[in-house]
């Protein structure tokens, strides 16, 4: 099982939240094998990041994976490195020829495409987030809102 996690980089974290990724993690996970899509950028990441680590400690099946939009050597060197230690694995979409200032959409569509369940934290209808958020209800994917705001 593979669950996306996207929302936007300017999120402030709840413990309400925490709670609704924990339940959802509960009953639509719970001891089965899954790993967590994370996009490793913006508070809402970080705090995803932070509930898979929570629910990786009762369910040692769960594994966090960062999916890495670029591939550069450069891009190796100076933030890879560092992500290595947070997550259980790191994934490259082939998106070899995908200009750079598009990678991340493309990553972000890869990772909606792949994904069982999307987690989505969206309260504004812009940004890379919300595109993302519209890409997986276009493909149907079942999806945890956390705001509820059907946007």
């Amino acid at each position: 099982m593979i669950i996306t996690f996207c929302g936007h980089s300017d999120y402030n974290e709840t413990k309400e939240d925490e709670r609704k990724i924990l339940d959802f993690l509960t009953k639509n996970v719970g001891n089965a094998p899954a790993e967590l899509y994370l996009g490793g950028y913006g508070a809402f990441d970080l705090f995803a990041h932070k509930c898979g680590k929570i629910y990786q400690k009762e369910h040692s099946n769960v594994k966090l994976i960062f999916i890495t939009p670029y591939i550069t050597v450069s891009y190796q060197k100076n933030h890879l490195k560092n992500l290595q230690d947070m997550y259980d694995d790191i994934i490259y979409p082939q998106l070899e020829n995908v200009p750079p200032k598009f990678a991340i959409s493309y990553r972000n569509k890869w990772m909606i495409e792949k994904s069982d369940y999307v987690v989505a934290c969206i309260d504004h209808s812009f940004g890379g987030a919300f595109t993302t958020y519209k890409y997986a209800k276009k493909c149907n994917k079942p999806i945890l809102d956390l705001t509820n705001k059907n946007l």
